[in-house]
């Protein structure tokens, strides 16, 4: 095991990093940035480095410095968290030339699920079903012919890259030459890559996420399933597990075959596999994240496996104790993402400093955040203030325990979400499990306003 590693990330999730550490008798470095040096995470960390000023491009993106971080203070290895560096195979490249090990999948892996356009190659090639699609377009006319086979409406999708940018719907042909610059322009500044490619839109789909974990050694497991179909701007802002309405034999079937299928690639570490799952409860592969996902946490409580914890274990080289049958989905947890953002403005981020801080507690609750009073909200950042899960035997109990909670949560000082996610479980279509991708595109705008 380590003996000492670096945590190249921010906020909860490295808060979430170091705690797991101490419990498994690991030192930890906090690489922070001058805008992180009164944080929490770093305050808990055994020791800190400052890697650089607060825009991220200089700091927690800045390969050279994390690097000479962690050789400086002798770490064995580096957790990315989420985010940043977290998918990126050139700084898990420079980790293993100069004998750092990197947390998380090979290169090589991330390499391949990190093109959109490769995964569902080899994710086809290793037998998933896959919505009708295109190799990557680098040209107005090669979408446009692209556009013409698959058929409208459809998706406009980043070859590289992730977090929601670039993707589009583009419902009649006479759209698609704006829609096409304008995503080609933003995945070029977000990912200095303007591949995109075109895929089917399946309507009213749900989003359904199998998380796996592999070890060195051949041996991997899937760990349920988490639903994740309340988003905006192809942004999560609920997830639970299970996922309400999926039989159980689609639920075993998509996390056998794609265990199946990560195995095929060598993957190693935790990782998500995404689907689209239609009306009939077909289900069609997405992406991959290569990484920790924002809401392990749910996979967590109703497995009773600590991601984290095995996420470390197999980056040190030990295999994996846990077996499939093992594996027993207990309960019914949802996560809430509370963001600094106003949804009555259209979920704009806001910063301010945090005046009053006091988390809901009690049976089947959990916080996981980096707040305290006084804390000041810095702009360079995700808008992500914690994550509050919840956990009961029962989806309705969990449903009441989230609202229980949401309204002990007294957090003052910049607008946050809580009063719109108070409002969505109070709706009917979440309350029978029936939201899907685009529902808070169709309603979110009375959702957020009567929230406000």
């Amino acid at each position: 095991m380590f003996k000492q590693i670096l945590i190249a990330n921010r906020g909860e999730i490295a808060l979430r990093v170091v705690r797991a550490c101490r419990e498994l008798g690991i030192e930890t470095v906090m690489a922070y940035s001058e805008a992180d040096r009164d944080s929490l995470p770093v305050r808990m960390a055994d020791k800190r480095i400052c890697i650089g000023p607060g825009p991220s491009s200089k700091s927690y993106l800045n390969i050279p410095n994390l690097i000479s971080a962690a050789l400086l203070t002798g770490c064995e290895a580096i957790h990315p968290g989420y985010g940043f560096l977290s998918e990126n195979a050139s700084f898990a490249e420079v980790c293993r030339d100069v004998g750092i090990v990197f947390i998380g999948p090979p290169p090589e892996a991330m390499l391949t699920m990190g093109d959109k356009v490769e995964a569902r190659t080899a994710m086809s090639r290793a037998g998933l079903p896959m919505l009708s699609g295109t190799d990557v377009l680098r040209t107005l006319s090669e979408g446009e012919e692209a556009a013409a086979r698959v058929g409208f409406p459809l998706m406009l999708k980043a070859a590289a890259g992730g977090g929601g940018r670039g993707i589009r719907l583009v419902r009649r042909p006479e759209e698609f030459t704006s829609v096409f610059t304008t995503a080609q322009s933003e995945v070029r500044e977000a990912f200095h890559d303007d591949g995109l490619y075109v895929e089917k839109y399946l309507g009213h789909a749900k989003h359904v996420e199998v998380q796996v974990l592999c070890d060195n050694y051949g041996n991997g497991v899937y760990l349920g399933e988490r639903n994740c179909s309340v988003q905006r701007r192809h942004q999560k802002l609920v997830e639970e597990s299970p996922s309400p309405g999926l039989p159980d034999a689609v639920r075993h079937d998509m996390g056998k075959r794609g265990i199946e299928a990560v195995l095929a690639i060598g993957y190693r570490g935790v990782g998500t596999l995404e689907f689209l799952v239609d009306e009939d409860n077909n289900y069609y592969f997405m992406e991959m994240n290569t990484r920790l996902q924002v809401e392990h946490p749910v996979t967590e409580w109703v497995t009773g496996i600590d991601l984290v914890k095995e996420q470390i274990r197999v980056a040190a080289g030990e295999p994996l104790t846990i077996r499939q049958d093992d594996i027993k989905l207990r309960g019914h947890a949802i996560e809430f993402r509370i963001t600094a953002e106003d949804p009555a403005m259209d979920f704009r981020p806001q910063t301010g400093t945090i005046e009053e801080y006091l988390p809901p507690s009690g049976p089947g609750v959990r916080v996981d955040s980096h707040l305290y009073r006084g804390y000041e909200v810095p702009p360079h950042y995700d808008s992500l203030l914690s994550k509050l899960i919840v956990w009961a035997p029962t989806r309705d109990e969990a449903i009441a325990r989230g609202r229980r909670a949401l309204n002990e949560y007294v957090l003052e000082g910049v607008p946050t979400t809580i009063p719109f996610h108070l409002r969505l479980l109070d709706n009917e279509v979440f309350q029978r499990g029936e939201a899907y991708t685009n529902y808070l595109a169709e309603h979110g705008a009375d959702l957020a306003l009567k929230a406000h």
